[in-house]
């Protein structure tokens, strides 16, 4: 049991994880408005260009897990530093990546740094309040979080725009090092219960998600029913198999199969994986089409991607506010309508000539839509399980929201260089109106799963998911 601390060592635990976790969401926004400056200077098509996104987050999604654990056996501070560490290291090889090949390395070790930080960070900051005091300081954490989300756009365009696109990667070195100093200067040590390490089912299911998303990317090249394809096809069908079949038989699974018997988690999982696949396609491609297409340079991307992000500041507030009164279903599912009209309009209007203008109402649709809905499904997920089993969830939710956006960001980018290319802006344009398309759909079908959550009836006590 941990003994109590005061109030200022409280204070410095929840100022150094929101630092570290600041740093982590600004990186994976920072980098969107350099995608075309970098896919410039290394001359890389964008089935290419995608696996610097990819690469993290493969990396990140299956290695979650294992870094709560790794903290819980060896130190939750060690290893939170050790996670550190390896994302400045990390952050470097990517400024001074030579080539895209180096640079996709380099990223596919920031998410295996960050698949440290991350769930040791919530961890580490649970341990230090207490019950009342947590929500607050859950909602300080998020708020910081969220700020990073908002603004990585406008900041890496800026970044990019006026110092070049490796200062989006050197910017992290002065963070990370202030922080790694601050963590190993103010926090204490803490461990979990061990647990063992699911090594086979890390690599099954690492073997798998690569399988289907080398399918998506080499499919337009080598045809879709050429052997190849359909060797990585069958490969991702017998690794997913494979992953299932061991974690329902290992005594210490990394993803418990019997919490997916849960009508709400697993209809919340299916809502989750299929938002976030479309939110991250939309991300890697839209600030790439305001460049390509309407010619605004980084910072003017960056600026104009505001409506669709800014939107979490009012709308997240108030879903979740509303959340128990109306339960999570209604939210999820309207939310992700809002955002499967909103991207299908703006698929309609990229068809013919559009101005910016034109596009801020969709944006804006879309924002609120994914405002309402993302919080909503992470709240049924994590309502649907026991407090002892919640990590757990959590971590299974993360996992899936990461692997939805790698095959969101590979789907997006097939079906882009199936009716378009980066050589001209009208060829952009047809592209990035196809994988709107698509997107809108995937936003679709997540509202289609997000009707099979459990209606929530609210009493004066705690609520209960019921099925209706």
């Amino acid at each position: 049991m941990q003994t109590p601390i005061n109030r200022a060592a409280q204070n410095w635990v929840l100022g150094v994880t929101a630092l570290a976790s600041f740093m982590m969401a600004l990186d994976a926004m920072i980098i969107t408005t350099a995608f075309a400056t970098i896919r410039a200077e290394f001359g890389s098509p964008v089935e290419t260009l995608q696996w610097t996104v990819n690469a993290f987050n493969l990396t990140f999604a299956v290695l979650l897990l294992t870094g709560s654990a790794l903290g819980d056996r060896f130190g939750r501070r060690r290893m939170f530093a050790a996670g550190l560490a390896l994302f400045v290291v990390a952050s470097a090889a990517c400024a001074l990546a030579g080539n895209a090949t180096a640079l996709i390395a380099a990223r596919a070790l920031q998410g295996a740094g960050a698949a440290l930080v991350m769930p040791l960070a919530m961890a580490i900051l649970s341990g230090t309040f207490g019950r009342e005091e947590r929500a607050r300081a859950l909602g300080i954490f998020a708020s910081i979080t969220g700020c990073a989300l908002i603004i990585g756009p406008a900041i890496g365009g800026f970044i990019t725009e006026h110092f070049g696109w490796r200062w989006v990667f050197w910017i992290n070195l002065p963070i990370g090092l202030i922080a790694i100093a601050l963590v190993l200067a103010r926090l204490r040590e803490s461990f979990g219960p061990a647990a063992a390490l699911d090594i086979p089912g890390l690599a099954l299911v690492a073997l798998a998600a690569l399988a289907w998303v080398w399918s998506l990317l080499r499919g337009n090249a080598v045809g879709w029913a050429s052997a190849e394809i359909m060797a990585a096809l069958m490969a991702g069908l017998v690794f997913t198999a494979g992953f299932v079949l061991w974690e329902l038989r290992a005594t210490a699974p990394m993803v418990p199969m019997r919490l997916f018997a849960s009508r709400a988690l697993a209809s919340g999982m299916s809502a989750s994986v299929l938002f976030y696949a479309a939110m991250y396609g939309v991300l890697f491609l839209l600030p790439q089409f305001l460049q390509t297409a309407l010619g605004f340079d980084a910072f003017g991307a960056g600026l104009r991607l505001l409506p669709w992000t800014a939107t979490l500041f009012v709308t997240a507030p108030i879903a979740g506010a509303v959340v128990n009164r109306f339960g999570e279903r209604p939210l999820v599912v309207t939310g992700l309508l809002m955002q499967a009209i909103g991207l299908g309009w703006i698929a309609e209007l990229v068809s013919s000539a559009v101005t910016y203008s034109a596009l801020v109402a969709p944006l804006v649709l879309a924002g609120v839509g994914v405002s309402m809905a993302m919080p909503a499904a992470q709240n049924a997920i994590l309502s649907s399980v026991a407090v002892a089993e919640m990590g757990k969830a959590s971590g299974i939710f993360n996992m899936g929201r990461f692997l939805g956006g790698m095959f969101g960001i590979a789907a997006l980018v097939a079906n882009f260089s199936a009716h378009g290319g980066v050589d001209s802006a009208a060829h952009f344009e047809s592209g990035f109106a196809a994988a709107m398309s698509l997107a809108a759909t995937l936003s679709l079908a997540g509202a289609i799963a997000g009707c099979f959550l459990p209606a929530r009836r609210r009493t004066a006590g705690a609520a209960a998911p019921q099925d209706a």
